[in-house]
């Protein structure tokens, strides 16, 4: 008897680490520490284009006039394996540049987190400047009235 608790105590302590461990690498759904796990913790520039966007391509308004996509490991799993909607901890970032395709003016990255806000899709939105200055992030309604266009596609206009 004394085995079993013993053997189910350590079980416990095991997945206890790994859930705190897995929890770690989950940036908070906040502006300025978003930024920080986007740019250093996890720099977004290393990870893979959005498939079929390899390049930077036109844009339109509210974005640059032209965007460059990026996405986090889970995001593109998703994508590849064509399971939408989009499983927490997917992240996409949007670089936005101006019409000389080199002048970077914004950086807008929607970030799922589980039941943030089911009714925005549980995305997180933020806006950055070039230089990480943030200047929109969380519920933001402007991104939420645009891409409820998209809620049958998980919100994304990238999605074909």
């Amino acid at each position: 008897m004394k085995r079993t608790y013993f053997f189910g105590f350590i079980l416990l302590m095991i997945v206890s680490m790994v859930w705190v461990l897995a929890e770690k690498d989950t940036p908070p759904a906040d502006g300025a520490q978003f930024w920080t796990y986007i740019t250093e913790t996890n720099p977004y520039t290393e990870w893979k284009p959005w498939p079929g966007y390899l390049d930077i391509y036109p844009g339109q308004s509210p974005h640059g006039a032209f965007l460059k996509l990026y996405v986090n490991d889970k995001a593109f799993k998703a994508i590849q394996d064509e399971k939408m909607p989009m499983p927490a901890g997917s992240i996409i970032v949007k670089e936005n540049y101006g019409e000389d395709k080199e002048t970077l003016m914004a950086v807008t990255p929607m970030y799922k987190v589980m039941d943030y806000n089911p009714e925005g899709g549980d995305w997180f939105w933020a806006k950055y400047g070039a230089e990480g200055d943030v200047m929109a992030s969380g519920k933001v309604q402007g991104c939420i009235d645009c891409h409820i266009k998209r809620k049958d596609k998980d919100w994304l206009f990238s999605l074909k």
